[in-house]
């Protein structure tokens, strides 16, 4: 507990370090006098680093360890703070950034890792799904407290504090994170380029990878890019919030996100057969309370601003029940190269949404003035319902493609691959309904008795 604890605090540390931009937006605006358009390009270095290394992180974390990957995440993610902080010009800001999203990359999974070797399986799903919770705490530090930081002591000293922040976390992994309980795992022993090349064939060849990567397309994108970047500009230019409050209503959201993650988890466990069912469930939420905040007559009221980041805190654990499509229809073999594939969509989908919606910002944002207006918000973030019918299609259609893959074409229920008795593909749910030890029928079999199929036949 304590090794999966230090590593926890890694993981939080990258989620504060990813979300340091998202309340400061508008402060990095006036700092580096730059437009909508070309602030947008902060979060998509950030953003394409993270996408772009999942596959080879994950090859990297094989053959190092996870210690070694935390310990080098920690190094560039400090690094990226400090040129955040002492940059006054737009490339030391983008490769500041840049640095954050590659260190970023390495700590999620590298924290599962440390699960898999220091816990017993049984105990495996929750401890995941509490890395994946709990490390939302990190964009709770990162939005009121940074913002009054920020407000008080300004840029500089804000983000040389978050630097600091990083580096202590580092050297508490440094003395207490280590790779396994036993001997430290050696390196991967000769993998070839040819059969990586053949796993990530597979993994993409299979319907099922594919339904995992559209899902997480069409239930991430809206609240990443909304708490990572526009989301605080849309509350204090468009919506006329205090930066206090709009930080605020960031935290509510991330505490939602805590709450929610526990429950769209035990759905998936309960009715495994019916995940497409959650995932268009949270996707016709989120579409219909944008559609009530962006069609309100002037600015949103309280409630209604509270009732949408409650909303938005579904995308993130929703965008989950694509790792568990990639579980599920994929061998051990190639679950990492599968995996790499499903976190690619959502952030695909964040990146192209977090450059449109400057772009609209821009053109729709009348000349001579500083900032722009609700209208102007209202145009850009209408851009994400192209997204969701793109997304949606796409999940229909591969979820149509798994089940004729599975289960034939006239199955109404998401398939479920599952090995006889409870193999390595079955769900929980049908792990417990194997065949109990005392069952008569078992017990002749083992003992070479006919049984009463047999004794009739």
């Amino acid at each position: 507990m304590l090794v999966w604890s230090v590593a926890l605090s890694a993981y939080i540390a990258a989620v504060f370090h990813r979300s340091s931009l998202g309340v400061t937006g508008v402060d990095a605006a006036h700092r580096f006098e730059v437009s909508a358009a070309m602030l947008a390009t902060f979060s998509v270095a950030q953003l394409a680093v993270y996408a772009l290394m999942q596959v080879p992180v994950g090859v990297l974390l094989d053959r190092f360890g996870s210690r070694r990957l935390l310990i080098t995440g920690g190094v560039l993610m400090v690094a990226g703070q400090l040129c955040f902080a002492l940059a006054t010009d737009v490339p030391l800001a983008v490769a500041g950034r840049v640095l954050i999203g590659l260190g970023d990359a390495m700590s999620f999974i590298s924290v599962l890792r440390i699960v898999a070797y220091w816990f017993p399986v049984r105990r495996n799903p929750l401890l995941v799904q509490l890395t994946g919770t709990l490390g939302q705490l990190g964009a709770v530090l990162g939005a009121v407290p940074l913002v009054a930081l920020l407000h008080h002591a300004g840029w500089t000293t804000a983000f040389l504090t978050a630097a600091g922040l990083g580096a202590a976390v580092l050297l508490v992994v440094v003395a207490a994170v280590r790779d396994s309980p036993h001997a430290a795992p050696g390196p991967a022993t000769g993998s070839p380029s040819a059969p990586i090349r053949g796993r990530l064939a597979a993994a993409w060849g299979h319907p099922g990878t594919r339904l995992g990567l559209w899902t997480h397309f069409v239930t991430s994108f809206s609240g990443a890019v909304f708490a990572l970047l526009w989301g605080f500009p849309f509350l204090v230019q468009g919506q006329g919030l205090s930066p206090t409050a709009a930080a605020s209503l960031l935290t509510v959201m991330t505490l939602a996100m805590l709450l929610s993650g526990p429950a769209i988890a035990h759905l998936c466990s309960r009715y495994p057969r019916h995940r497409s069912v959650l995932v268009f469930s949270i996707t016709g939420v989120t579409a219909g309370i944008w559609a009530v905040v962006l069609a309100w007559p002037g600015r949103a009221p309280g409630w209604l601003l509270v009732t949408l980041v409650l909303v938005l805190a579904l995308s993130g654990p929703g965008s989950l029940i694509g790792f568990d499509y990639a579980r599920t229809f994929n061998p051990v073999s190639r679950i990492g190269s599968a995996t790499g594939i499903v976190n690619v969509g959502g952030f695909a989908a964040s990146i192209i949404l977090v450059l449109a919606i400057g772009v609209v910002l821009d053109v729709a944002t009348p000349a001579g003035q500083d900032a722009p207006g609700l209208d102007a918000f209202r145009w850009a973030f209408a851009l994400q319902y192209v997204l969701w019918a793109v997304g949606a299609v796409q999940v229909l259609r591969w979820r149509n493609a798994a089940r004729r893959h599975h289960d034939g074409p006239t199955t109404r229920r998401d398939a479920v691959p599952t090995a006889r008795g409870g193999g390595r593909f079955a769900t929980w749910s049908d792990r417990g309904r194997r065949r109990p030890s005392g069952d008569p029928t078992a017990q002749r079999r083992r003992r070479g008795a006919p049984t009463r199929s047999r004794r009739r036949a």
